[in-house]
């Protein structure tokens, strides 16, 4: 099961608000995003399933790390696929 884990990302506007993630913060600490290596959406109508945008980014110690943009809250998430995530040190 998928977690989502809310965090503050600053993102790249360009021709629309959020475009783009640059960096996220988790628990007092940033991230820096060097790369997106994948992108998707999700436009499901039903209930529970809100319009978000997902990423797929690559930091520059070559970490990959999923963040969800839910655009009706304006919210973002680090999702965490099955197993809890190990914070560096």
């Amino acid at each position: 099961m998928d977690r989502k884990i809310p965090v503050k990302v600053q993102c790249y506007s360009g021709y629309k608000a959020d475009e783009c993630p640059r960096c996220f913060h988790l628990d007092n600490m940033r991230f820096e995003i060097e790369a997106i290596t994948d992108r998707w959406y999700q436009c499901d109508p039903r209930p529970g399933f809100p319009l978000a945008d997902y990423f797929r980014v690559q930091t520059p110690d070559e970490k990959y790390y999923i963040l969800k943009h839910e655009h009706v809250n304006d919210l973002w998430y680090l999702v965490v696929k099955g197993e809890s995530i190990t914070m560096p040190h």
